[in-house]
């Protein structure tokens, strides 16, 4: 049953009344949220619906929002994030990746395989850490370049829990192009192997993002950002045999990296 404005909007204040927080700034925060998860351009009807604030809160906090430019007007009257997102996102990527590093460190340690650290950003992959294993034969991604998730073992990984449908209009909307003879082209055969990632509990990228390359992959659960870890090496070393070692290693990290992510330090 829906839940009213006003039963919502006082429940809310409770709750911020506890936490001690600033409830027009916790407010402002929610539906710049409810915006990303829309798909980054909404209406004020679709935003009171989805909050359960009413109307005219909601005008006064985007009218606050669209001042200070993390939101845009269009001329359609609906509302979109705004620009100056950008410049936030991509300095709390590169703090991701540096908190991530300890944690890939030690993937490096127990593997010897470099380590990656990877985010879905609207429809690509974009790496934000990573640490080199110590073989002079290792595999090397650039901090800040960016792939098509169907021929990552990060990109499996991330979108494995996705609705299918959703799946589906991200690839009829990357096109899903072949960057090896072995990379899935079809979205078929894509859905079919994010079915595996969800019963075997990992990805691979079996030489599908490049030739001689192999990758296992977990996302990392519970992340506030969609985020998933690798490791990834020459196929002659990373080889189903030692997944089975490898994977529980993943694993491990991922979750003490997820509760590292998620823990708040109180002011």
């Amino acid at each position: 049953m829906p839940t009213s404005s006003a039963s919502t909007t006082d429940a809310s204040a409770k709750s911020t009344a506890a936490s001690g927080g600033v409830q027009s700034l916790e407010r402002a925060f929610d539906l710049l949220e409810r915006m990303a998860d829309a798909g980054g351009e909404v209406g004020l009807s679709e935003l009171s619906a989805a909050s359960g604030l009413p109307l005219p809160t909601i005008h006064r906090l985007m009218r606050t929002l669209v001042a200070c430019g993390y939101v845009r007007q269009q001329p359609n009257r609906r509302y979109s994030l705004g620009p100056r997102l950008i410049r936030l996102g991509e300095s709390a990527s590169r703090l991701l990746g540096t908190w991530a590093r300890p944690y890939l460190a030690r993937l490096v340690e127990e593997t010897g395989e470099t380590a990656n650290m990877a985010l879905l950003d609207g429809d690509e992959i974009v790496y934000v850490a990573q640490v080199p294993s110590k073989h002079s034969m290792r595999m090397f991604t650039e901090v800040g370049r960016r792939v098509l998730p169907h021929s990552t073992g990060v990109g499996k990984a991330l979108l494995a829990h996705t609705p299918a449908e959703e799946v589906r209009a991200l690839l009829a909307r990357t096109g899903m192009p072949a960057a090896t003879e072995k990379t899935i082209t079809t979205p078929e055969g894509f859905l079919d192997a994010l079915e595996q990632v969800r019963k075997a509990g990992y990805a691979v990228d079996d030489n599908e993002q490049e030739i001689g390359v192999r990758c296992l992959a977990v996302s990392v659960p519970n992340s506030p950002t969609a985020a998933a870890i690798s490791i990834s090496g020459p196929a002659g070393r990373v080889t189903e045999a030692v997944a089975e070692s490898f994977v529980p290693i993943l694993q491990g990290v991922a979750a003490e990296l997820s509760v590292a992510l998620s823990s708040q330090t109180p002011a």
